[in-house]
Formats: C-alpha cells, sequence, structure tokens
C-alpha cells in the first residue's frame, strides 16, 4: 500500500511509520519542516495547499495525526495554536482529497477519548458514550479539549470526499517502550518512587498497547463498511490506582509516593503542562472493535505493562 502520514513525526507517526515500511509500504510522512528518516519526507505546512498534494494521488491511506503538543500550558496563544493546527489541517486534506484524480480509499483522522465525559460509573463507547463538556465542576481546561476534539470532527464531517471512507480515530494512551512516550514517562515516574496513586486514584485510565493500535489501524483499513467514530482502547481501563500498582509491581518497585491534587497542580505548573491527563476519568472502551470481532493481543494492563518493561530493558 502507498501510505501517507500527515503529522507522522510525533510518537504515534513513528510507531506506524516504522511498522509500515518494515512490513514493506510505501509510507509519506508530510512535515512542517526537514528531518531525517527512514521513510520519505515532504514538507507542508498544515494550512495551505502544495506540491504535497500529489502524495495524496494515487495513496491507498492518508492517516492525519496533524496537530500542536497539548502538552502545555492552556493559555490563549497554545490554545489558538492547538485548534488552528488540528482544524486548518483537517480543512486542507479534505480539500485535497476532493482535488486529486485517484483520492485514497480510506481516510484515518486522529481524534481523542478526551471527547467523552468524566465519568466513574459506567464506560464510553461509541454507541451510548456521553461527549463531554457538560461535566459538573469540571476545569475550564477540560472543556476546552472537549470543544477542540468537535471542532477536529467536524472538520472531518464537512469534508466533501464521497470517494474515500472517513474514520474518526478517537484514541487513548498509545503505550510504547519508546524515549519520551507517555510510558516512558509513567515508567521514568515509578523508578523514581513517584508513581503512587494521583489525587482520590479513582479517576478511570483509558490506554492501548503500541501493538494493538498498529493492528486495529490495519483492521480498519480493511474493513470498507466501517466509517465514523472508533474508540482505539484496551477494554479494561483501570482505576489510577490500580493502574499504577499494576506498574509498580511489574518494574519490581516496591513504593510508590502518592500525590495530592493540590500537588500535581504545582508540578504542572512547574512542568508547564495541565493535570487534565492525571486527573480526568477517561472510563472509553472499544464498542466497536469488540463487536466486529478485533482480536486483542494485549487486553489486560499486567501483561501489557510487563512486554513493555521487558522491550524497554532490551533497548538499553
Amino acid at each position: 500500500m502507498k501510505i501517507v502520514i500527515p503529522g507522522g513525526t510525533g510518537q504515534v507517526g513513528i510507531l506506524l511509520a516504522r511498522r509500515f515500511q518494515a512490513d514493506g509500504h510505501e509510507v509519506t510522512v508530510l512535515s512542517r519542516g526537514r528531518q531525517k528518516a527512514p521513510w520519505r519526507i515532504v514538507e507542508w505546512d498544515g494550512k495551505t495547499m502544495g506540491e504535497w498534494k500529489n502524495e495524496l494521488d494515487g495513496a491507498d491511506v492518508v492517516i492525519n495525526l496533524a496537530g500542536r503538543s497539548v502538552n502545555c500550558r492552556y493559555n490563549a496563544a497554545n490554545r489558538q495554536e492547538i485548534v488552528d493546527s488540528r482544524v486548518e489541517s483537517t480543512r486542507i486534506i479534505g480539500k485535497a482529497i476532493a482535488e486529486v484524480k485517484r483520492p485514497p480509499s480510506v481516510w484515518l483522522q486522529a481524534s481523542t477519548a478526551t471527547i467523552y465525559a468524566h465519568r466513574f460509573d459506567v464506560p464510553n463507547d461509541e454507541a451510548t458514550g456521553i461527549i463531554g463538556g457538560r461535566e459538573t465542576n469540571a476545569p475550564e481546561t477540560w472543556k476546552f479539549s472537549i470543544e477542540v476534539a468537535k471542532a477536529w470532527e467536524y472538520a472531518l464531517d464537512q469534508a466533501a470526499t464521497s470517494k474515500t471512507r472517513k474514520v474518526k480515530m478517537r484514541a487513548a494512551m498509545v503505550m510504547s517502550p519508546d524515549k519520551d512516550g507517555i510510558f516512558d514517562t509513567l515508567l521514568t515516574l515509578v523508578k523514581r518512587g513517584l508513581g503512587g496513586t494521583a489525587a482520590s486514584g479513582r479517576q478511570y485510565i483509558s490506554w492501548i498497547h503500541e501493538f494493538d493500535f498498529i493492528n486495529a489501524i490495519y483492521w480498519l483499513i480493511d474493513q470498507p463498511k466501517i466509517s465514523g467514530a472508533v474508540n482505539l482502547a484496551s477494554p479494561n481501563p483501570l482505576p489510577n490506582a490500580e493502574f499504577m500498582k499494576i506498574l509498580r509491581e511489574a518494574a519490581n518497585v516496591g513504593i510508590g509516593i502518592p500525590a495530592t491534587r493540590w500537588m500535581l497542580e504545582i508540578g504542572a505548573v512547574l512542568m508547564r503542562t495541565e493535570t487534565e491527563l492525571i486527573l480526568k476519568s477517561r472510563r472509553v472502551v472499544p464498542g466497536i472493535l469488540l463487536k466486529k470481532g478485533f482480536q486483542f493481543q494485549y487486553p489486560d494492563w499486567e501483561t501489557a505493562a510487563k512486554e513493555l518493561i521487558c522491550r524497554r530493558k532490551q533497548g538499553e
């Protein structure tokens, strides 16, 4: 297959490009800057038409991951960049697909599990899940993240691409042993004795193992009747306290200092980020994947954590 990945220079993009190329596919990444990579890199600015459009002509798949990192403080300037980088890139890709002679058969568009409501009671699947933004006492920054996700998906819905199937990938945190990824951050905290319960520890963590994420992408490419929103997450999200306990045990670390909410808020300010990733309860499950027969290789966190730590040690 010929696969084009706009914004494919982040952790998830590298995971996909690396696997696709190893499997013998032709990979092109659209990037805002020139850089060296084992696959082809083509420049674009994520908002205007250019020569990059030709990469979509005759491509089989486009996987749009473009968007400014949300690992920052949500000040006015950063908020504008977060929204614009997602909406503008989605709009221009839709326009390019509509103009090329041989458009891709499928467009997989990044979205996020953050779009769902903060809740503890029952899981959010695609059919019955509650879109967030109206939760009582939810911080304003959480509502901003949901509005971003909604605007992102709306831009996809508005794209006139009648010959290209569109899928919204509402992805949970993708766990891989790669440096500077979310798993790397969590494991580093655990090894330093800081991987204890965060705040109440009741908030759910939704996640997906790298291999299951990549296999789900392949699966979606091969499912011509599936379109719209699809949750990419393990079927077994866990409360923070249990999730971190399992990770500590897998890493053979006996202690994890807990952190209160105010400690997390101070730490977020010092690290120039937000606490949403830690404090929001993301109880998300993959309803469509399970209903349609997708087989998870790592459905439970204990097995996934052990495998990730094993590969991490092999790479050290």
